[in-house]
């Protein structure tokens, strides 16, 4: 049986974790997404890779999302 993917997680995402990092910070930047999330600590910058499942257990909110298309040219 497939399970449906999470689509709602885009590159450039700012989201909140259940638990704070250690450096006190709790919003990341999501810099990746496939099979496979990296997303960066905005406090302290450590970039961290985490499975799809694993992400979306430890997130907590999405706290802002980019307006304009990642990769996309500007007219």
């Amino acid at each position: 049986m497939a399970v449906p993917m999470d689509l709602s997680v885009m590159i450039g995402d700012v989201v909140r974790t259940r638990k704070p990092h250690p450096c006190g910070g709790d919003e990341w930047t999501v810099l990746r997404t496939g099979a496979d999330i990296r997303i960066r600590c905005n406090t302290c910058g450590r970039l961290v890779l985490l499975d799809r499942e694993s992400f979306l257990k430890r997130r907590k909110a999405l706290v802002s999302r980019p307006d304009a298309p990642q990769g996309g040219r500007a007219p």
